[in-house]
């Protein structure tokens, strides 16, 4: 072979290098109202080169922000969330889901915070997003829109800026209340700030975010808990993820031949399965039946789904008393994610014995789902919650270690024993289970 065609072939190859490697990032963002499962937005491209999408933070929306009726005009909303898995690019989510009006992003930003909790970006890692190529994009009432791929080194186990920027009043917010971490405002358009110094009001809300994905040759899918106030963290220490799918996400990370699966939330604090939430608690959000699809079964690489849920309908009005409708309901969330070909495992409602709503008769229902969930045929697998955590002198409430101090949810430690409950392998999809994205 000659030099001049060892160079060619040489230069040949690099071409074919480049090409694969930036079909990586020619991802096409759009607004949907109801995305395909999986996808990043209407027309994306598939990445040709080894690897996938999967997400590595979710969130639900929950309602309309109820003191933000014009939105944040000339504010920028700086969100900060913490990733679940690592990758070597990603994209963002946001929702317009409780909107009334089109909803104008002129400026959207996504970097790797400095430090825990802080609104500064660590350097180097400040990226503009763009959705179909354009720095602007306008979601529609109730619609959703996923962000072009950027190049961007996310670790595992960190937190992420995600910042956008509203030019005019936009209608009302669409939100997560309880996000037990702080997020920032400020005043103008700063969504390209690497400092934090103008990010000077706090905030307990992630806002229009509702998802985050990253491209990883790591992770082969994304376990998906959808529940309550529970699953949502709400006594778990602020900024810390202490949250048990948190826990269960780092077990996935450092223990020995655990699957290799990131873990994504879909908790709603006072989330019920069979009704939405009324409009004198309207942060309780859509019923899981309702929301189960844009929440959980379009995420990112989903391979199994976690079901933990059941307390609110017993104990909120109207109460639900019939255990047969309850397991029912959960019955109807697994034939949703089986239809998809996901794995579905259920958990047993937890005790609450001592807590204000607590009677003889909520605990005989109780009792009777669990007993009905742990005969149940419809699941591929059961985390009994309620073992993990009940006090053994005194089954129906939570063992004091466990307690955050309302007698219902639990605190750090009980839900570090929530994720220790969950026998890894059985989250592992079965051979030939699909994966979205």
């Amino acid at each position: 072979m000659s030099k001049n065609m060892g160079y060619a072939l040489l230069a040949g190859f690099a071409a074919i290098v480049v090409l694969v490697s930036g079909a990586i990032f020619m991802s096409f963002g759009g607004t949907e109202e109801s995305p395909k499962p999986g996808t990043g937005g209407r027309g994306s491209a598939a990445p040709a080169s080894s690897g996938n999408w999967v997400g590595t933070w979710a969130t639900s929306a929950a309602a309309a922000e109820p003191n933000a009726p014009q939105g944040y005009p000339g504010r920028s909303i700086r969100n900060v969330l913490h990733s679940s898995i690592s990758g070597t690019a990603a994209r963002i989510q946001l929702s317009n889901l409780f909107g009334t009006q089109p909803l104008l992003i002129s400026h959207a930003t996504l970097a790797v915070a400095a430090a825990p909790s802080a609104p500064n970006a660590a350097p180097g890692t400040m990226r503009r997003l763009t959705f179909g190529t354009q720095e602007s994009v306008t979601i529609p009432p109730g619609g959703m829109v996923t962000s072009d791929a950027v190049r961007l080194n996310v670790p595992h186990a960190a937190d992420l800026l995600v910042t956008t920027y509203s030019p005019e009043p936009s209608g009302p917010v669409t939100y997560h209340p309880f996000a037990r971490q702080t997020s920032y405002l400020a005043e103008g358009e700063h969504t390209g700030a690497e400092d934090g110094t103008a990010y000077n009001q706090q905030s307990p809300y992630w806002r229009y975010v509702t998802g985050v994905d990253v491209w990883t040759t790591e992770t082969e899918g994304a376990v998906v808990v959808i529940g309550d106030s529970i699953t949502d963290g709400i006594t778990s220490s602020p900024g810390a993820n202490r949250r048990w799918p948190d826990f269960l996400g780092e077990r996935l990370r450092t223990e020995r031949g655990a699957p290799a699966y990131s873990v994504l939330n879909a908790g709603i604090s006072g989330n019920r399965i069979l009704i939405d939430g009324s409009r004198y608690s309207p942060n309780n959000g859509p019923s899981a039946l309702t929301r189960m699809d844009r929440d959980v079964l379009i995420r990112t690489g989903v391979r199994t789904v976690v079901l933990q849920l059941g307390i609110n309908d017993l104990i909120k009005r109207p109460q639900q008393r019939d255990a047969a409708l309850l397991v029912q309901g959960l019955e109807q969330l697994a034939e949703q994610a089986h239809n998809r070909g996901h794995r579905v495992l259920v958990g047993t409602l937890t005790p609450f014995a001592g807590h204000r709503m607590h009677t003889p008769r909520v605990e005989a229902v109780r009792q009777q789902v669990n007993d009905r969930l742990r005969a149940s045929e419809a699941f591929d697998g059961l985390i009994d919650f309620d073992a993990a955590l009940r006090d053994p002198a005194a089954p129906q409430q939570l063992r004091a270690a466990y307690d955050s101090g309302d007698r219902l949810h639990p605190s750090d430690n009980g839900f570090r024993a929530m994720a220790q409950a969950v026998d890894l392998q059985s989250i592992k999809a079965g051979k030939g289970s699909p994966v979205a994205g």
